[in-house]
């Protein structure tokens, strides 16, 4: 009797199952098409990623390209008309004419050099202690003076550099190269700050009252426990100071009256003209590539604290 019932519920079982099963079987190839269809969507979609990437890629780095490659153009070549793809020959005559023109390459490389130096160590040494005051002190006004600091990136630079002439004349620092790196470290300080104070409130509070509960004081702090902490945004700051002290013309141009104080923006202002004021293409190309590569050599090895101190505070902790 108990085979029976047995053998019934199996019969039973097997009827209720078969028609689920039957349609599973059937659905099985659509979800298999609807996988292979997501799978050739993914893939097309990372494909066209890099595609428009690369696309990119070429379309920015082709003229920094271009301008290495024509700096090794003979002077007739670099400077003709129509514009020759290919050079006739390859020659170090352009390098050889920036060598040896005025003071000497060497000389206004480095004093675009001692200028950058200069900006980049008085930016970061004054942007660290106001990004921490701002950051850990409660004072009154405080936002009302980190407000005022952040609203002189609005004035533009170009339109208050005859009172900074005025000024420096009197301090006797008017064409020197640290008055003109003082200048710069103004024109830099507000985003330095800015850049700092969102650095520091990505620090969890707990771990400088630790170190405060240590024996550490508040300048201790910053230089033991701090600093090591924010090093992203010290970077990031530093690299912005740099690249604007190296590059920029118009105030070394109006400040800097000794041609033996030119940093390289301004040689290659001067040096540009050739006979009957043509432009010397080859000599451009070539200062243009030597002003290229400091910039590029220390942004490969930093960018990856510039990119973590770019978001940084952009969540805090």
């Amino acid at each position: 009797m108990s085979d029976a019932l047995r053998s019934a519920d199996r019969d039973l079982g097997t009827a209720s199952t078969s028609p689920a099963t039957a349609s599973g079987s059937g659905d099985l190839p659509v979800m298999q098409d609807r996988g292979r269809t997501a799978r050739i969507k993914a893939r097309a979609a990372v494909a066209l990623y890099y595609l428009v990437c690369g696309v990119l890629t070429v379309l920015f780095l082709f003229p920094i390209a271009w301008s290495a490659f024509t700096s090794f153009y003979s002077p007739a070549d670099a400077s003709a008309s129509p514009p020759k793809w290919i050079p006739s020959h390859l020659s170090f005559e352009n390098y050889f004419n920036l060598a040896s023109y005025g003071e000497g390459i060497w000389r206004y490389l480095g004093n675009s050099a001692s200028v950058a130096a200069m900006t980049v160590s008085m930016t970061l040494v004054l942007c660290t202690l106001g990004g921490y005051g701002f950051s850990r002190f409660r004072f009154r006004g405080r936002n009302v003076i980190f407000i005022v600091i952040l609203a002189t990136l609005m004035i533009p630079f170009q339109s208050i550099l005859n009172p900074l002439f005025v000024l420096l004349r009197w301090l006797h620092l008017q064409g020197t190269l640290f008055g003109l790196a003082l200048v710069y470290t103004t024109f830099q300080l507000p985003f330095a700050v800015f850049m700092m104070r969102n650095s520091f409130d990505s620090v969890p509070r707990e771990i400088e009252e630790a170190s405060l509960i240590d024996g550490c004081s508040s300048l201790q702090s910053l230089r033991i426990v701090m600093l090591p902490l924010v090093l992203p945004g010290l970077v990031t700051a530093g690299l912005f100071a740099f690249f604007g002290s190296w590059n920029e013309l118009l105030a070394a141009l109006i400040l800097l009256g000794d041609a033996r104080n030119y940093t390289m923006p301004v040689m290659l202002l001067n040096a540009q003209s050739g006979q009957l004021g043509a432009i010397d293409w080859g000599l451009m190309q070539a200062g243009i590539t030597l002003s290229i590569l400091p910039c590029a050599v220390l942004f490969l090895l930093l960018q990856r604290y510039y990119i973590n101190g770019l978001i940084a505070g952009a969540v805090k902790a």
